[in-house]
């Protein structure tokens, strides 16, 4: 079970690193030729590694820092028009499947207290 998770929480984080590349630099870009909000996927860098090993720490804070490209996604996909709507639809979905993984994962490899 925790392994399924793992896998998950590591595809979702690593489609999420893409998608946001691939949209701010080519797909829909603020401005023609990519923007500056490209920057936006350097934090989504921080927690790759520990996500890969699945270090339960990683995960706790990683399912935090997610939820900034779940209200990003939420705002953009409301305030947005055209493909950028579809984009932003996306990105909630990657970013809700990691939170989910990520709580799923840390929930199941807390050690009992007694």
């Amino acid at each position: 079970m925790t392994r399924g998770l793992r896998f998950g929480a590591s595809v979702s984080l690593l489609l999420l690193i893409a998608w946001s590349l691939a949209w701010e630099l080519w797909l829909a870009p603020l401005r023609p030729g990519g923007s500056w909000l490209v920057l936006k996927v350097l934090p989504l860098l921080l927690p790759l590694f520990g996500v890969l090993n699945g270090r339960r720490y990683t995960y706790q804070w990683a399912s935090m820092l997610v939820l900034a490209y779940f209200a990003e996604g939420v705002v953009r996909s409301v305030s947005d028009s055209g493909a950028s709507r579809l984009l932003a639809a996306i990105e909630v979905a990657f970013s809700v499947t990691f939170f989910l993984c990520a709580i799923c994962y840390v929930r199941l490899t807390r050690q009992a207290t007694l």
